[in-house]
């Protein structure tokens, strides 16, 4: 994040949402380790007075624990300012009455705890790591193929993420099977979702952008920014909600020579 830029490129924004994982800090052995610059980075934002969110595909933790976790790397981070899939999907399945067969993280499943998943008619993926395992991806098959209307909700579309020790296959590559072998369609919730990252601007109180007038033209002028690593998920869907996307040169970044 130290390689963002200053804060003049932020003059006359009036909100940051910015993404945590390869952002803030890398994920790993221990908990992850923050990436260099970035503890000071956000505090320079946070005492800038801009309001900040946090939109992360996190979905290895809970909130209050992934919180938790980047409070002992040294930042100063309230559970209610991170917005992440997990109670995103439960208000989804929730609203709609779904019963979810979950293929998730066992650390991810305390939220949601308490929904009935008895006789399932839908299945929520999530970046499992280890139980990704050909068992556990046949049981979501059968799950969603025995469904005569299936519905498959990922919590975000990765495809990959950044570890300490290198890149790992994020949920996409898996949500991406399942909609082959079942030849259904994923209902994506988390980014680049239009609706994940309008939700995080209700709660920041502000639009993506304001109509503005310079020499007699309007003209759009951009009142939220984006950060993130991922030129799709956090660029473009910040992009296409209507926001500035920013992509830093840490986390996941590769640097590419186009011909």
């Amino acid at each position: 994040m130290a390689d963002v830029c200053g804060l003049e490129c932020l003059q006359g924004v009036k909100g940051v949402i910015l993404d945590m994982c390869g952002v803030l800090y890398d994920s790993g052995e221990g908990g992850g380790t923050a990436i260099p610059g970035s503890v000071e980075a956000l505090k320079r934002l946070t005492d800038s007075g801009l309001p900040l969110r946090f939109c992360t595909n996190e979905t290895q933790n809970t909130r209050e624990c992934f919180v938790c976790k980047l409070r002992v790397m040294g930042f100063n981070i309230r559970v209610e300012h991170v917005f992440s899939p997990a109670p995103a999907a439960r208000a989804i399945m929730t609203e709609r009455g779904l019963r979810p067969h979950l293929l998730v993280h066992p650390d991810l499943v305390a939220e949601f705890s308490g929904m009935d998943c008895n006789s399932p008619n839908c299945v929520v993926i999530g970046d499992a790591a280890d139980q990704f395992s050909y068992k556990n991806l046949n049981q979501a098959f059968q799950v969603l193929i025995g469904l005569e209307q299936p519905v498959l909700l990922s919590l975000g579309q990765g495809r990959y993420y950044k570890e300490t020790d290198g890149l790992k296959l994020d949920v996409g590559v898996f949500m991406k099977a399942l909609e082959y072998a079942c030849d259904v369609k994923a209902e994506v919730v988390g980014k680049p979702s239009t609706e994940f990252f309008r939700t995080v601007l209700r709660d920041m109180h502000l639009e993506p952008h304001q109509v503005m007038l310079k020499h007699t033209h309007p003209y759009l002028y951009t009142q939220v920014v984006m950060v993130g690593d991922d030129l799709v998920n956090d660029v473009g869907g910040a992009q296409r909600c209507g926001m500035k996307g920013l992509q830093v040169r840490t986390g996941k970044y590769r640097y590419v020579i186009s011909d």
